[in-house]
């Protein structure tokens, strides 16, 4: 997927205010008590398709951060949220690494059943090829990045220098969707990833997830808000500009995390 294919990153006349929100993975419910916490009114039309009419606190958006889908139990009602948030003008959205998997696999493309996909697969099985096809280009038109607030507000999936803000090219879609990598792997099979965050001079505030921690995890001007709740651990949202953190327990764990909580290494 080329950059091109992304909307425009450059936000910096929407000023907010914001409630970002953590990787979500499936966990609807999660996510319905996140939102209900935050003020945000979810119902679910009964017909034949079901369909969600979310009602925000007025002036107030979300923001996802991405890695929407996988290992928690309800993926295609999350999409739903998420998507139905979007296209009301109550929500923006970046895509994650688990998301750009998803969706080459919408779109019949050979992939590994690994990290919680399969529960994905099983989730849509119901789903028709028209929501399909609306859900592989809803995540393919997501912005890579999103710079808001006059410059003052970075929401990423996995991480960004302050060099990069402001810019886009092949090697930058790649540290937003998988953070600071090299070609290793961990004792557990998973890339080695590094704190790009412990370097990280910008100006701009960085709000992001990936790295799954035991509670928001601010490092110079970034907190890490992916509280790993599709491990049992919560769903986290930072309300800008207020900074303030509010949060829900996950209901259960949903996946055995393969590996400690916590943010990597530096390099």
């Amino acid at each position: 997927m080329k950059p091109t294919d992304h909307a425009t990153f450059d936000r910096r006349d929407e000023t907010g205010p914001f409630d970002v929100i953590g990787d979500l993975h499936g966990c609807a419910d999660e996510l319905e008590d996140l939102l209900a916490k935050l003020g945000y009114v979810v119902s679910w039309s009964e017909t034949s398709r079901r369909h969600p009419t979310i009602v925000a606190p007025t002036g107030r958006r979300a923001i996802f951060v991405g890695d929407l889908v996988d290992r928690g139990p309800r993926t295609a009602d999350t999409l739903a949220i998420v998507m139905g948030m979007c296209a009301a003008g109550t929500a923006l959205c970046v895509p994650g690494n688990h998301d750009m998997k998803f969706r080459r696999w919408l779109d019949g493309h050979n992939v590994t059943l690994s990290h919680g996909l399969e529960k994905s697969i099983a989730d849509m099985a119901g789903v028709d090829d028209e929501r399909r096809a609306r859900i592989s280009r809803f995540i393919a038109t997501l912005p890579l990045y999103l710079w808001l607030d006059g410059g003052k507000l970075v929401v990423v999936h996995a991480g960004i220098t302050a060099g990069m803000i402001g810019h886009m090219s092949g090697k930058i879609e790649h540290f937003c969707i998988y953070g600071d990598t090299d070609s290793g792997r961990s004792s557990t099979g998973l890339p080695l990833r590094y704190n790009w965050a412990a370097r990280y001079d910008g100006a701009a505030l960085v709000v992001y997830g990936h790295t799954s921690v035991h509670e928001p995890a601010w490092v110079n001007g970034t907190v890490c808000i992916d509280t790993g709740c599709c491990f049992g651990g919560a769903l986290t949202a930072l309300r800008y500009p207020e900074r303030k953190l509010v949060a829900v327990p996950a209901r259960r764990t949903y996946l055995e995390r393969n590996g400690p909580f916590g943010l990597p290494p530096t390099r």
